[in-house]
């Protein structure tokens, strides 16, 4: 009698998608967490990707990763902490002025910035698909932002604004990652993400140091949301996603990373009290429909370019 792996009745791995499921959940709570600290923009990043990091590190040794690498790769990791630390400042303040989900959302919209830099840039194909769904996605973004030709509301502007940011920023950064782990004598993979974790640590430092910030931790609460943002977001979310997603069809693994965006924005409107109506949730459907559109063409451009 042929042995199978434990799957769901889709035939899909159980353990990997279960892996996905709790990584994305995790995620999906780090814009909570940057709501809720009395610190400021640069000082949750720089924690965030300091404890994680630690973690990381702490992981990657256990299981006997090394740090030794030829020199070209570390022009690599500096790239990617620079962008990834350009990237939480961007979203942390984005997050401030309009809430996580929107933040979230907007952040998400990466998947449009990077076919787009793919295709200026390395002369790769825009998918059908992707050029339907930016229209929903705007559409989308124009019922949540529930545009008042009057005037908009106080912060929507610059917040929408370092939401679009976050979304260069946070393309930029998965392209000099897959770069950093596409090319020969790379870092091994978490050995990979605690020494970019804790290169961006330095920058959103410096970063604070620069505008006059403070690294003070104002209350106990305050420390343990900051641990936690820092273990779960940046290190056991990050570990579960990346040990689950290479063992699960590329199609499936880009739709489930959806559960980020979309949990962000449920946490948004019950633990915020996010004003939000039927168009308003319709419109977060439309630009997560829109983002899995996106996801779904430019996989399905990449099939067939390997093909």
């Amino acid at each position: 009698m042929k042995h199978t792996h434990p799957s769901l009745a889709s035939g899909l791995p159980t353990g990997p998608l279960l892996r996905v499921l709790a990584g994305g959940t995790m995620i999906s709570f780090a814009a909570v967490f940057v709501k809720l600290v009395d610190v400021g923009p640069s000082a949750s990043a720089f924690y965030r990707v300091f404890f994680g990091g630690m973690a990381l590190l702490l992981i990657a040794l256990a299981r006997g990763e090394k740090m030794r690498v030829r020199h070209g790769i570390w022009g690599m990791v500096l790239g990617a902490g620079f962008f990834f630390a350009l990237d939480l400042e961007a979203w942390h303040r984005s997050i401030l002025y309009i809430g996580p989900g929107l933040a979230t959302i907007l952040g998400n919209f990466q998947v449009f910035i990077l076919a787009f830099i793919g295709a200026a840039v390395f002369r790769e194909r825009i998918s059908l698909r992707l050029m339907a769904a930016l229209p929903l996605a705007l559409g989308g973004m124009w019922l949540l932002l529930d545009i008042d030709p009057s005037g908009l509301a106080e912060g929507t502007v610059p917040g929408v604004v370092f939401g679009l940011l976050t979304a260069v920023f946070y393309a930029c950064y998965i392209l000099t990652l897959r770069r950093s782990q596409g090319v020969e004598g790379k870092l091994p993979l978490i050995m990979n993400m605690a020494v970019i974790s804790l290169t961006t640590a330095v920058f959103c430092g410096s970063f604070n140091l620069m505008s006059g910030g403070s690294f003070a931790i104002p209350t106990l609460g305050d420390g343990g949301y900051l641990v936690a943002y820092g273990l779960l977001c940046q290190g056991l979310g990050w570990v579960l996603l990346s040990s689950a997603l290479p063992k699960l069809p590329a199609s499936v693994a880009g739709l489930l990373m959806l559960i980020q965006p979309t949990l962000s924005f449920v946490w948004d409107i019950l633990i915020f009290d996010r004003p939000t109506g039927p168009m308003g949730v319709l419109g977060a459907c439309m630009a997560i429909a829109a983002i899995g559109m996106g996801i779904a063409g430019q996989q399905a451009v990449q099939r067939k370019m390997v093909k």
